[in-house]
């Protein structure tokens, strides 16, 4: 038996595994132990590289604000400043990995902004409207 740490999105496994010879086919399930505890002391994080510097006109997150859930493309906005909106309301569609995905107003509101337009590239988080 060979033990090793395995760590899956952040959780720390001990896994034991048995060498054979066998085919693949008839090698035994490898059992695998509760997670492993979390050491006290936690090493400091490596420097990362500065992040290139981003526009002055991104907007601000408001408490209205809809953010962009994933990295994409927009293909098309269906909302002006000033539009009154209802819950579930189609206000824009982005192009992600080939997919397109409406972007839903959450509530009835009024527009208050629009910060995107279509063909621009978007990025998680990135504010896209903001609703009254």
């Amino acid at each position: 038996m060979r033990k090793f740490r395995v760590t899956v999105n952040g959780e720390t496994y001990e896994v034991e595994v048995e060498e054979t010879s066998a085919p693949a086919a008839a090698m035994p399930a490898t059992r695998v132990a509760a997670p492993a505890p979390k050491p006290e002391a936690t090493p400091a994080p490596s420097p990362q590289p500065a992040a290139p510097a981003k526009p002055a006109s991104k907007p601000a997150a408001g408490a209205g604000s809809i953010k962009a859930p994933m990295p994409g493309n927009i293909l098309s906005v269906k909302v002006k400043p000033g539009d009154q909106v209802k819950s579930g309301q189609v206000l824009l569609t982005l192009e992600a990995m080939k997919m397109e995905n409406e972007i839903l107003a959450p509530r009835d509101g009024i527009v208050r902004n629009v910060f995107v337009s279509a063909g621009q590239s978007v990025n998680t988080g990135d504010v896209l409207v903001d609703l009254e």
